[in-house]
């Protein structure tokens, strides 16, 4: 995964991250697939409720989808 400095963290829009408060960055599809490996980690760790998993995996895998076209 590319990593993302501080400044082009806080320059992404807010709907580049999955969930409120700037979590979850996914701008691009290295990020996406990151995104759902640690929110699958989290999930299993009771760190992350389904519905946050279920909100990441949704927004990833639309992100994946544009990337394919």
């Amino acid at each position: 995964m590319s990593k993302l400095t501080t400044e082009e963290r806080n320059a992404l829009p807010d709907d580049a991250f999955a969930l409120p408060g700037r979590r979850y960055p996914i701008p691009d599809a290295s990020h996406a697939r990151d995104a759902l490996a640690r929110a699958s980690e989290m999930l299993h760790r009771g760190t992350l409720t389904q519905e946050e998993y279920d909100t990441i995996h949704r927004k990833a895998e639309d992100v994946l989808r544009r990337e394919r076209m």
